[in-house]
């Protein structure tokens, strides 16, 4: 089914599908950067698996019962065509899947600030591998949809949930940057590991609010550094080894900016350091992590001489 039959009928769906049509030949090119993720992509989707949970902390995605020795051990070869695996964990027929971070601790953050999710419309903007659109599924969304532009978070989501075939989460190979296609379309939108990635972030936000339907929700998580002035750092060149940082605010400037772009009932409601137990590297993820990002002689400084960051998660409404 089309998503797009779904939404409310002010999402833009001819440039959406004009769009989608684009991105999917380029997707489709026969190029060795394209086959290495879609092929195995298709051989996990030919898999159905019968038994789906969601609700845990690991997203299982079948039983190893399911499937013989030898259909294990392919399916796992071409699990790991999709490393580094930076969202999970996940357990596939009884594989586990161990990825970078620990993405159960900050759903579990995220809980207790989540508003009612059966039979909205939900987007998950920058969505991964999909880690965070399964843990909603139990809630019953009517719709969530995944904005994903890179190949290889968006070719995984779609082999995992070829293999778990849940109906109401689909993903397409779009940005924060076309959220203009779909004005007063959602109930929920998830922000989360995005805005300090973003050159203005404020148009961002604009673009978020315009998109969510009166009364829709905001969950944003970004990186940050510790403060409780309303102030950002602005990195010369990279922050904690990562290009394409720009603005890295504390906690009080970011609800400031989702105050003065129209939010209301904005809600900082957690904020922590940044843990090597939370992102690391493992057998799925075999670069560098957490630790060679920060001075080895002051953890409290990245290794340009920053501030550590810190994770912070807000909320806020539109009126």
């Amino acid at each position: 089914m089309d998503y797009l039959s779904l939404l409310p009928k002010t999402a833009k769906g001819d440039e959406i599908r004009a769009i989608r049509r684009k991105r999917l030949d380029w997707a489709g090119q026969d190029k060795k950067g394209f086959l290495r993720y879609r092929l195995p992509c298709e051989r996990l989707a030919s898999f159905r698996a019968r038994h789906i949970d969601c609700g845990g902390d690991v997203v299982t995605i079948g039983a190893e019962a399911e499937v013989s020795a030898d259909e294990r051990h392919a399916i796992r070869e071409d699990l790991r065509a999709f490393m580094p695996w930076r969202k999970g964990p996940f357990s596939v027929f009884g594989i586990d899947v161990d990825a970078e971070w620990r993405s159960e601790r900050k759903w579990r953050r995220l809980q207790p600030a989540l508003p009612d999710l059966k039979d909205r419309i939900v987007a998950d903007i920058g969505c991964n591998n999909g880690y965070y659109m399964f843990r909603m599924a139990p809630a019953q969304p009517k719709l969530v949809l995944g904005l994903e532009p890179t190949i290889q978070h968006y070719t995984c989501f779609n082999a995992l949930n070829g293999m778990a075939g849940l109906a109401n989460l689909h993903i397409d190979l779009l940005g924060v940057e076309h959220l203009q296609l779909f004005p007063a379309c959602f109930d929920v939108i998830f922000l989360m590991g995005i805005i300090y990635h973003r050159p203005s972030p404020i148009d961002v936000l604009r673009d978020v609010f315009a998109a969510l339907r009166p009364g829709g929700t905001l969950i944003l998580e970004s990186q940050a550094i510790p403060g409780a002035e309303s102030v950002a750092l602005f990195p010369q060149k990279t922050y904690a080894k990562v290009p394409g940082t720009y603005f890295v605010p504390t906690g009080a400037c970011l609800g400031n900016w989702m105050k003065r772009t129209g939010f209301a009932d904005v809600d900082l409601f957690c904020s922590h350091p940044m843990s090597e137990a939370e992102q690391r590297c493992t057998d799925w993820m075999v670069f560098e992590s957490y630790r060679d990002f920060l001075d080895p002689e002051n953890p409290a400084l990245t290794v340009e001489g920053y501030p550590a960051p810190q994770r912070v998660f807000l909320s806020g409404r539109k009126n």
